[in-house]
């Protein structure tokens, strides 16, 4: 497995595992899946200091990463939030882990001074992971999402690089 830069031609399989979990998980907030047309936009906009990062293996995406801004005013700047995905076929086998610890790398590495991780509340492997990581818990957001017919709670969880 190898961890790299996220290219355009990994685009449709980042789509279709961010969108199998728009469609039947929690993991994001997002309602609708993207269209291809947003995924390229997407794309467009995970570069440079803000990247995409996959997990491969033979040419098979088996995961995603990214580095965002965490908020749009101009005291945020040197905070990012990351989002780690993985295909729920490889689940298990210290993927996610590979790829925060990559994001991690790169978000010190261009600079940052604070990594934010937004989690829903129930999904006990991402936040062990980020604990496991160094991430600290900042607080519980109670009831802020609605998905499914359920109210989530959003964890959230920083580490100063």
């Amino acid at each position: 497995m190898e961890i790299r830069p996220a290219g355009a031609d990994d685009a449709e399989a980042i789509r279709a595992i961010y969108n199998a979990e728009v469609v039947g998980g929690t993991n994001t907030f997002d309602l609708v899946p993207r269209t291809v047309a947003e995924q390229r936009a997407w794309m467009a906009a995970h570069r440079g200091a803000h990247p995409a990062v996959v997990a491969a293996d033979d040419g098979q995406v088996l995961g995603f990463g990214t580095l965002s801004a965490f908020r749009d005013r101009p005291a945020y700047a040197t905070t990012v939030e990351d989002s780690v995905y993985v295909n729920p076929d490889h689940q298990g086998k210290g993927i996610g882990r590979a790829l925060l610890v990559e994001l991690v790398r790169l978000g010190a590495r261009h600079g940052f001074h604070a990594m934010i991780a937004r989690i829903v509340g129930h999904n006990e492997v991402s936040i062990g992971l980020h604990r496991a990581c160094g991430f600290e818990l900042v607080g519980v957001e109670r009831e802020v999402g609605r998905k499914h017919g359920q109210w989530l709670d959003v964890v959230e969880l920083q580490r100063l690089l």
